[in-house]
């Protein structure tokens, strides 16, 4: 899914400032570092103190913070191109009512697009004598792809129907045409800045 491209809000720059705007690049850059990318967000007394002390408001403190928070939401999106192959996988897990699977693997020239399927019985479909399961998988959650320091997993797309809901991962670079003994880890968040992991971790593992 492509992203609107960015229109800046005017055409004026004040080029006095091109100092003090690279300074603060600069400065964004060594915060990335220094935090391994994962700042976490300076308590409300810190917003309070800084507002203050440099005669601004919290909230655009806050907003301030919060932006930087999402540095990797606007990374490049990868476009898979020119198909080349499937690669057959056919490996499931069931777990807690549901079924987790990954049939195939597409192969692209530029990368790797995998999609993880979520089924499970509806209530209403059951026998009144049998435990429900949950109405839904995962409400307000989401599911991470990792596979390696080497790919980059990125998160397409997730949507579903009754009993039914699908995550897409674009890999790249793409995978090998053998991924043999590669295992593809999939870690759930009750967040999307990947900071509250809920414990639920599959591995589903290419022979």
């Amino acid at each position: 899914m492509k992203r609107k491209p960015f229109e800046p809000p005017t055409d004026y720059y004040d080029e006095h400032l091109i100092n003090i705007d690279e300074q603060l690049c600069s400065l964004v850059k060594q915060r990335l570092d220094i935090s391994n990318n994962n700042p976490g967000f300076p308590p409300d007394e810190v917003i309070t103190n800084w507002a203050t002390k440099y005669n601004l408001y919290e909230a655009f403190l806050s907003s301030l913070f919060g932006s930087l928070r999402i540095h990797d939401f606007f990374k490049p999106r990868i476009e898979p191109n020119v198909f080349r192959k499937y690669i057959s996988v056919l490996k499931s897990i069931e777990k807690d009512d549901y079924v987790y699977s990954v049939t195939v693997i597409r192969q692209y020239e530029n990368a790797s697009v995998i999609q993880l399927h979520i089924d499970w019985v509806e209530a209403e479909d059951l026998p009144r004598d049998l435990p429900h399961p949950h109405p839904h998988p995962h409400p307000h959650n989401t599911l991470e792809l990792f596979i390696g320091e080497q790919y980059d997993c990125q998160t397409d797309r997730a949507g579903g129907s009754t009993g039914h809901y699908t995550y897409n991962y674009i890999v790249s670079p793409p995978l090998p045409d053998d991924p043999s003994n590669i295992d593809l880890v999939f870690k759930e968040y009750s967040d999307h800045f990947k900071e509250k992991p809920t414990g639920l971790e599959l591995v589903i593992e290419i022979e």
